[in-house]
């Protein structure tokens, strides 16, 4: 075994080793995105989506029970059509002949009478009670709202989800930021005992103010630096505060256990991506246009229903035995022709069938694709970081041994200057490279639906 594969296979079992490590502590990262959970407010936005689905449930099945109205009218009326009843005409000769019988007035003479049909101070109130006993359409429609419910669960797991990787990266790119900063003000260190040299040996007769001139012109150029880096890690504190939901320039703890280095994943079968939350809404949403399918496919099916009205009705508010009432029926509804309704949107439903068949097999593979790349760029990722690291110790190494030869004065200030800001990319390269292997494992948890909601 060459000794490239030995150090390669000592650095992966170092890694591993951490990464176990790593997990047990982990804790903090965790905890803000559980508060994530909670805050966000673009997640909140789809559990409220979630909780209206609920109630669309609960209104499909309220359809299957009675459904009572009170149900009251009052008519006032003159004018309009009439019955004429010639009451007078027909009793009045007959009500003559009996008062002369009876040598009385107890029959007096009536005039005839004219009614209206519309009624008069007249009042209907009722209870108006409907049960449905055969309808698909809302059976269907039941269906539809309950496997609506997974949809939109599942929607809330996608954005989770991508909440999870954008926390995870922007924690990192805070950690990142913060790393720059203190590389920065460790390199401005450096610069201030250049100078403290410098002014020795200018002191001393040693050498000419040159070296001091340039030293001071790379402390401005620090100071420089140290100001950008200090922005950026404003603007990663206002980024992962902003997906926390909470004041831009709140305290952002950092855990030192979660940075003591980085760590490598097992390759993973790319069939995992079977779990991601996306297939599942596509499966939902063929559910549903199935259903929907069926639905309007179920138009040939009669509907049924009941009725019972409970009421008193009469003119002038009149309430007793006699206006006291109940009707009682059943309602049919058969559409035996529609001009092709139904069939067309049944055609409808079969073309959004095909149409979530066919993102589905697009969706499938994209999502391969993706967890492939993202497994390439994890690998690339740790090559970087184990570079970096390789790098690192040399320029430390390089950095030492110019200091001591320029300390006894056989070196330029150029060459040290030239091996102090190696040391200082280099650090700032190991700081990129392992928020980079950070980013690309919550990548990888994206992909393959790996993290535990």
């Amino acid at each position: 075994m060459s000794t490239h594969i030995k150090k390669r296979l000592l650095f992966i079992i170092a890694v591993l080793g951490a990464s176990f490590r790593l997990s047990a502590q982990d804790t903090l990262l965790e905890h803000y995105i559980r508060e994530a959970f909670t805050r966000n407010q673009g997640l909140q936005q789809r559990n409220f989506q979630l909780d209206k689905s609920l109630y669309a449930l609960q209104e499909a099945k309220s359809l299957f029970y009675p459904s009572v109205s009170l149900v009251g009218d009052y008519t006032r009326a003159d004018g309009g059509r009439t019955i004429d009843i010639p009451i007078g005409d027909l009793l009045n000769n007959v009500y003559s002949s009996l008062n002369q019988l009876t040598g009385t007035n107890n029959f007096p003479q009536l005039k005839n009478q004219s009614v209206l049909l519309n009624p008069d101070n007249f009042y209907d109130a009722k209870l108006h009670t409907t049960l449905p006993l055969i309808n698909t359409e809302i059976w269907y429609a039941n269906k539809i709202r309950r496997e609506n419910i997974s949809l939109q669960e599942a929607a809330v797991h996608v954005y989770k989800r991508k909440l999870v990787k954008d926390l995870k990266t922007a924690y990192y790119q805070y950690y990142q930021s913060c790393r720059a900063v203190e590389i920065y003000h460790a390199a401005m260190l450096l610069v201030d005992e250049n100078i403290r040299v410098n002014k020795s040996f200018i002191a001393n007769g040693v050498t000419n103010t040159t070296a001091l001139t340039r030293s001071q012109a790379e402390q401005q150029k620090i100071i420089t630096n140290i100001t950008s880096a200090e922005n950026q890690r404003t603007l990663a504190k206002a980024y992962f505060n902003f997906l926390l939901n909470k004041p831009l320039n709140d305290t952002i703890l950092l855990d030192s256990a979660t940075f003591a280095g980085a760590s490598l994943l097992p390759l993973a079968d790319t069939g995992t991506v079977s779990k991601r939350e996306e297939l599942t809404q596509l499966e939902q949403q063929r559910k549903i246009a199935t259903l929907q399918y069926k639905q309007s496919s179920s138009y040939l099916v009669p509907k049924l229903s009941t009725f019972l009205d409970l009421g008193s009705q009469g003119f002038n508010f009149a309430v007793d035995n006699k206006s006291r009432y109940y009707l009682w029926g059943v309602h049919l509804q058969w559409d035996i022709f529609t001009a092709g309704q139904q069939k067309h949107r049944a055609q409808q439903a079969a073309m959004e069938i095909k149409t979530v068949d066919a993102a589905y097999a697009e969706t499938y593979s994209a999502l391969q694709f993706a967890l492939t790349t993202a497994y390439n760029n994890y690998h690339t990722a740790v090559a970087n970081y184990q570079n970096a690291q390789t790098q690192l110790g040399l320029s430390e190494k390089y950095y030492r041994d110019q200091f001591k030869v320029y300390k006894a004065g056989q070196l330029l200030y150029l060459e040290l200057l030239d091996a102090q800001n190696q040391l200082t990319n280099a650090r700032l390269q190991v700081a990129v490279a392992f928020a980079g292997v950070q980013t690309s494992m919550a990548d990888i948890e994206l992909q393959a639906a790996a993290y535990q909601l």
